[in-house]
């Protein structure tokens, strides 16, 4: 009964993602800004909603105690660029390998994607090192976070500065589908689209709440920590929305789209979550999954920025990304 009660909440998590990401490309269209806007920042930060609830409200009280709540809480925030940074591009490579085969381009716009990973890796790096900073010294985690959330504040100016240039390029933001809205005799205004933007996170926010309740319970059975749990697993499953939509945005050739959705939630849940954990958690790599699910990502990112730039991106890269995944899962359960 229980794990059928987690499967509900993972679907009611995946229905909000949808009727939230929906409104988000609507809302792109309407005030006619670029794909990389759209992807990197409305996309990526809607899409990323559920990954990005289920610490928060772990950390500020859904949990049953305040030690499972920091454990849920941290491998949440740690294991989302993990799994993004590889088994999401992994999937994507997956994807696009039927129809333009192993060394077969993929061409997302090139400016965005160098500064997606530019500031992501900047402030994970920034992540990394906070863990070794002891937690009585809050003065100086507190000027970390500070720089982490200035730096994706940094990050959005500059996304929106080039947005007109790539507009003029043709990378114009173009909804997939109807609003979901007026398919029920809505009219198509700012309006119901705020509307539905407000339905999709009400219900992402119900979702992730009683999913956080249902891993607590879950990871005793399966007899490993919640810690674990959140880094290998919660991400997985709250993270469908990306992969979905960069699957089927990656089929449709729209590689910036695709790239963009999951690189600006790279850098979303690379500045503003860790800068959370660092103000709030412990936040210490004392547990080598932690060190090592950072290591592994930083080396991901790293090793697509290198490829993107050094001749441009093919679908076997991303299987490295994959590979790089496969062995932390043999490191940390070994």
């Amino acid at each position: 009964m229980l794990f059928l009660e987690l499967l509900g909440y993972l679907l009611l998590i995946l229905v909000a993602a949808e009727i939230f990401v929906n409104a988000l490309e609507h809302l792109g269209e309407r005030l006619r800004i670029s794909e990389g806007v759209t992807g990197s920042l409305f996309a990526a930060v809607g899409t990323a909603m559920p990954e990005t609830l289920v610490p928060l409200l772990a950390i500020f009280g859904a949990a049953s105690s305040v030690e499972s709540g920091h454990e849920i809480g941290v491998g949440a925030i740690l294991g989302a660029p993990l799994m993004l940074s590889t088994l999401s591009l992994c999937l994507m490579g997956l994807a696009a390998l039927g129809r333009r085969g192993l060394r077969g381009r993929l061409m997302p716009e090139r400016s965005g994607l160098k500064r997606d990973l530019d500031f992501f890796l900047m402030a994970f790096l920034l992540a990394f090192v906070a863990m070794f900073i002891p937690h009585g010294d809050g003065l100086v985690r507190a000027a970390l976070a500070f720089v982490m959330v200035t730096i994706y504040f940094v990050y959005v100016l500059l996304t929106l500065r080039a947005s007109a240039r790539l507009v003029e390029d043709g990378h114009g933001t173009e909804a997939s589908s109807a609003m979901l809205l007026t398919r029920l005799g809505l009219p198509y205004t700012l309006f119901s689209i705020i509307v539905q933007l407000a339905l999709g996170l009400t219900l992402l926010v119900v979702g992730a709440k009683g999913f956080i309740q249902g891993v607590e319970q879950v990871a005793p059975i399966i007899g490993i920590s919640a810690l674990l749990l959140s880094l290998m697993i919660i991400p997985i499953a709250t993270e469908l929305p990306e992969k979905v939509n960069s699957i089927l945005w990656i089929r449709k050739r729209k590689d910036t789209l695709a790239f963009g959705n999951i690189t600006g939630a790279m850098v979303f849940q690379g500045t503003l979550l860790p800068a959370i954990g660092i103000s709030l958690t412990p936040w210490t790599a004392e547990q080598r999954a932690v060190w090592l699910g950072v290591g592994i990502t930083l080396l991901a990112a790293f090793w697509l920025r290198w490829a993107a730039l050094n001749g441009g991106l093919r679908v076997w890269h991303l299987f490295v990304n994959g590979a790089l995944y496969v062995t932390y899962l043999v490191a940390v359960l070994a």
